[in-house]
């Protein structure tokens, strides 16, 4: 039964991108206004916009280096994922898809692809072909009227007022994603959805679009504008504090040689899906705990495991390789992987949800994901999870004061990848999510 229905549903995805496939080049750029013109009598929301990752959608370094050397040479060669060509770019330059630019040329050639999401994007979205939206299903009616989220709006052009606008589908149509074979490798609407802020009317805009004080257009001020900044993981300040952490112990005070009982709890109370979310198969979410005695010295504690299936993905290990489909894509003869968890000590917790690819093997590319059904080892919209260690205190630490320090990490790729495929040391540097410390006394 199971099996039936798997191949129904990549049949239905399959059909879907076939039919949606008359969307691609059904206009012409002259139909859509550049953002630059918005921006002359909507200021404010554009300086936001042109500073944000929509605008980046297109020309942000990752993004780039994923489509144009590994997602499109995939394609060009490949045809079960052929699909891809045109489907990572109805997301992340849409005017471009809807042109029928395709594949467009790189962002160094300064195109209108690298437009990424502009206003007329959003602004020309009127609905949905799904019922539960995802893999691009918007629909677009560009023009001189603009779909806007307030009613009675005087304006040169005109304002449709737009429910769909408001709503969490309308991020769905691009925020939720299923590969060629099925797998749902993209999923934050679909994790909101059934989540205690969907029951609570809290929606995707409430926090990535703040409402508050603003100049709408040729200076009318608003109380209540939304900001049109987008902030998500790309962003340290969002990151900072998303979860809580803190760490417990009965006893402080322990002699060398002796073992104690660590335990570090840590809640998802801000963020409202999964985290990591988006793009887990390339997100990293990990915890460390170190000692540090009062000479400065630092010990590694590995985190104790639990016995759950699949755990072995979400404890770093060095040994480990990974991501051998960039090999078949770059052509690369011996390739053997990389690091799957990059430059984690051994023994870290991570939070996340691999991807395998249909060799099996864990992969960041996303379009050839075969299986990601696994293990989901993320943190949920208030979940509290609770990580245990058993140390033995080292012989050759110092007595005295010892702190133990728990520190929540994210970054946006492995640093194996990231390095690998030379990008900007911003794309896999550790991000500090949170962190928390107590302080044991050791006796000799």
């Amino acid at each position: 039964m199971f099996k039936r229905s798997f191949f129904i549903f990549v049949f239905l995805t399959f059909l879907f991108s076939l039919l949606f496939s008359a969307q691609m080049g059904k206009y012409k750029y002259k139909d859509f206004d550049r953002a630059k013109r918005c921006g002359m009598c909507h200021r404010e929301i554009y300086q936001e916009w042109k500073s944000s990752m929509m605008a980046k959608s297109f020309t942000h370094a990752w993004d780039d280096v994923e489509y144009f050397k590994l997602a499109l040479p995939h394609a060009l060669k490949f045809s079960k994922v052929a699909g891809v060509k045109g489907g990572c770019i109805a997301c992340h330059s849409p005017i471009a898809f809807l042109t029928g630019d395709i594949p467009p040329k790189s962002p160094d050639k300064k195109t209108r692809a690298n437009e990424g999401v502009s206003c007329e994007v959003c602004h020309s979205i009127t609905g949905t072909t799904e019922k539960v939206p995802y893999n691009f299903s918007f629909t677009v009616k560009p023009g001189d009227i603009k779909q806007g989220p307030r009613k009675n709006i005087d304006a040169p052009h005109g304002v449709y007022y737009s429910t769909f606008l408001r709503s969490p589908e309308f991020c769905a149509t691009c925020h939720d994603e299923a590969s060629p074979y099925g797998a749902w490798v993209k999923s934050t609407y679909r994790e909101w959805k059934s989540s205690p802020y969907a029951k609570e009317g809290v929606r995707c805009q409430d926090c990535h679009m703040y409402y508050g004080p603003g100049n709408v257009a040729g200076g009318k001020f608003r109380k209540d504008m939304a900001h049109h900044v987008f902030h998500g993981a790309h962003f340290r300040n969002k990151l900072a504090g998303a979860v809580d952490v803190a760490i417990y112990t009965k006893r402080k005070r322990v002699q060398v040689g002796r073992k104690v009982k660590l335990r570090v709890e840590l809640f998802n109370g801000k963020v409202g899906h999964y985290i990591p979310s988006g793009s887990t198969e390339e997100r990293m979410l990990w915890l460390e705990v170190w000692a540090i005695d009062s000479k400065g010295h630092k010990f590694f504690i590995p985190v104790s495991k639990k016995g759950f299936k699949g755990e072995d993905y979400t404890i770093s290990n060095s040994k480990i390789l990974s991501y051998q489909a960039m090999g078949k894509i770059l052509n690369i003869k011996g390739f053997k992987g990389l690091k799957r968890d990059g430059d984690l000590p051994d023994g870290a917790r991570i939070f996340r949800k691999p991807f395998l690819d249909p060799d099996g093997n864990m992969t960041v590319c996303q379009w050839y994901t075969a299986k990601n059904t696994l293990v989901d080892y993320r943190i949920g919209p208030r979940e509290t999870k609770i990580e245990n260690y058993l140390w033995k205190v080292p012989e050759n630490i110092a007595p005295g004061k010892v702190k133990i320090v728990a520190s929540l990490y994210y970054s946006l790729v492995p640093s194996s990848v990231g390095k690998f495929l030379k990008l900007p040391k911003s794309e896999y540097e550790p991000m500090l999510v949170n962190k928390t410390e107590i302080t044991l006394n050791i006796l000799k």
